[in-house]
């Protein structure tokens, strides 16, 4: 493929860095890639791996002369950070980032940055449950979609050169109001992380119900809690913190269809039950249909033969 850009520079090295810098160097798509945590081994173990050609100890360094810097640090953090490579950033570069939440990292984010640069948020939905620089693949966008949510009058040249950037590590990439992104989200991430991170800390608390039960006897559904509930937590608290709003909202509306159901375990209403399995099912099959999980009976997650 054809370089996208000549200097690269991503401010942490974790899953989603290391995953994009393989994936550039596979492809070709970045001239030089520049990486910083403020870890001297994960630093190291970057640089070990091949995730980035050079390392810096600090940020305004690995910024300076870069046409495009990504911010892969947790939300809680980019304000810091975004403090710290305003005044290194190179006139004409663009500025990114890869939280899951978008509304408040602007708000963090573009007060630091001189006009001199273009700032184009964006959000890989790609992640695992593992997290660091060891956790990093190339394939890791592959049919993945990575949303974008540009300022207002961001330049569209940026944004196009951003956005041929993802689709050349194999993402499908859309564009969206940040607050319109948080909203749906919520739903479709942030809230079920909650619930999973719940539901494992109730299995935990239950004292009827030793752990080495819980562990034995974990079936499909609860197995998938854990996976959830395994993410990075520094990432979840504050994906939480920084997405208060939609969240409590989605929260509180599951709060009631929660209660609904209850109701009708209580009553015996077997049919509201159903008609409520039924709906939510056909969720489930447009999921398997837009290829995003499979309908095998063990959801493609069984253990390989040579596991």
């Amino acid at each position: 493929m054809t370089q996208i850009y000549d200097k690269v520079a991503l401010i942490g090295l974790g899953l989603i860095a290391g995953s994009m810098g393989l994936a550039m160097k596979k492809a070709g798509l970045a001239g030089t890639i520049v990486g910083h945590a403020k870890s001297e081994a994960t630093r190291t173990t970057a640089l070990q791996l091949g995730l980035v050609d050079t390392v810096c100890a600090t940020a305004a360094e690995a910024v300076a002369d870069a046409d495009l810097v990504v911010l892969c640090v947790p939300v809680g953090a980019m304000n810091t950070v975004a403090a710290e490579i305003g005044p290194a950033l190179k006139v004409g570069a663009t500025v990114s980032d890869v939280g899951s939440v978008k509304a408040r990292v602007i708000e963090m984010v573009q007060p630091h940055l001189p006009n001199t640069v273009h700032f184009v948020p964006a959000h890989p939905i790609a992640g695992t449950e593992n997290s660091g620089p060891n956790a990093g693949f190339a394939e890791l966008f592959m049919g993945k979609w990575t949303i974008l949510t540009p300022v207002p009058n961001a330049n569209e040249a940026a944004t196009e050169q951003l956005r041929q950037l993802w689709a050349a590590m194999g993402a499908k990439v859309d564009v969206m109001e940040p607050e319109r992104h948080d909203l749906v989200l919520s739903v479709t991430s942030h809230v079920p992380h909650l619930i999973a991170y719940t539901m494992v800390g109730v299995a935990d608390d239950l004292e009827r119900v030793t752990d080495k039960e819980v562990i034995e006897f974990s079936t499909g559904g609860f197995r998938d809690f854990t996976r959830i509930a395994a993410s990075d937590p520094t990432m979840w608290r504050d994906v939480f913190l920084n997405n208060k709003e939609a969240t409590l909202d989605i929260l509180g509306r599951f709060t009631e269809e929660l209660f609904d159901l209850q109701r009708a375990i209580r009553r015996g209403d077997g049919d509201q039950l159903f008609d409520h399995f039924t709906r939510t099912r056909a969720i489930r099959r447009g999921i398997v249909e837009a290829g995003h999980d499979t309908s095998a009976d063990d959801f493609g997650r069984a253990p390989k033969k040579d596991d």
